[in-house]
């Protein structure tokens, strides 16, 4: 299987970065950053998609992002 590249630019340059973020409601109020996320970007254009990182499996995301 090919790997197909950013679905915008078509660059197969991408790198990966963990973020996390707040919820809704107390979480915000307290800043409590719960939501663990992958961020898959294009270093060419800068598309990114957001994978939640206890779903996703972190040797598949590259797969994922490229289709």
């Amino acid at each position: 299987m090919s790997e197909k590249g950013c679905i915008k630019c078509g660059s197969k340059d991408a790198s990966k970065k963990e973020v996390a973020m707040t919820g809704t409601g107390l979480s915000k109020m307290f800043d409590v950053q719960h939501n663990q996320f992958i961020v898959v970007y294009c270093n060419n254009c800068g598309y990114s998609e957001f994978y939640n990182k206890k779903s996703s499996s972190a040797s598949n995301i590259f797969d994922l992002f490229f289709g």
